[in-house]
């Protein structure tokens, strides 16, 4: 009967290789999008997943040899599953009402996930989720482009002077290209006299792209910079 805490040589380098590929496929939608975390981060956070998942299962195999010893494969990898949220928390930004990095610490923990199976010699669900996450990565982004990117609230900040009716010009603009204001604060520039910010949360109308937006804004009297997150 085969040692079932021992692995060879060849077999340690194949886990490693094929972590580095499926780490590697995804890390590279997320470079190729510019996210914080991209190609080199998803390949080591793989790496490092099937490191450890090969250290739980077989580095300990001399200790299984002694009597009253009883050894977890899984310790070392549950630990993997809660520590991989400082990294994924860190792509994670709050802008006015925006949120971005989900996706992508998202991707990190399924990454780290797809390193622990492979590790554990899972090849086939190691392949699988990983096809799945550029499914989801891929396809579904451009879905959610398409059909909920119009869903979506944006904040824009405006420097404009301080002039009677501009309020209700911005506003009118946004609403004859189909935008809907949720929200409207206004504050002193400091700095500058008869200055102020104008902070909108806007809802974008669908099939209206940002940047007929801002042009429709410049003109207005008054209004100096214009900024959306």
């Amino acid at each position: 009967m085969a040692d079932p805490f021992y692995i060879d040589p060849f077999h340690i380098t194949l886990r490693l290789v094929v972590s580095l590929m499926l780490g590697g496929l995804i890390g590279f939608e997320r470079e190729r999008s510019s996210h914080a975390a991209g190609l080199r981060t998803h390949i080591l956070v793989c790496l490092g997943s099937t490191l450890i998942m090969l250290l739980s299962m077989y580095g300990f195999s001399e200790f299984a040899k002694l009597d009253n010893v009883r050894l977890d494969p899984a310790r070392l990898a549950a630990q993997v599953i809660s520590g991989i949220g400082f990294l994924g928390a860190g792509t994670i930004l709050y802008t006015g009402k925006s949120i971005t990095g989900l996706t992508t610490a998202a991707s990190l923990w399924v990454v780290a996930a797809i390193g622990l199976a492979t590790g554990a010699g899972f090849y086939y669900a190691s392949v699988l989720a990983c096809l799945l996450a550029l499914l989801s990565l891929w396809v579904l982004n451009e879905v959610e482009k398409r059909y909920f990117h119009g869903k979506k609230l944006r904040l824009l900040r405006i420097r404009a002077d301080e002039r009677p009716g501009l309020l209700t010009r911005i506003s009118t603009s946004l609403s004859e290209q189909g935008h809907d204001v949720q929200k409207l604060t206004v504050e002193e520039n400091e700095g500058e006299f008869n200055s102020m910010i104008v902070s909108l949360t806007v809802r974008l109308g669908r099939g209206k792209p940002i940047t007929s937006l801002v042009e429709q804004l410049q003109h207005l009297e008054g209004v100096h910079a214009i900024s959306i997150e």
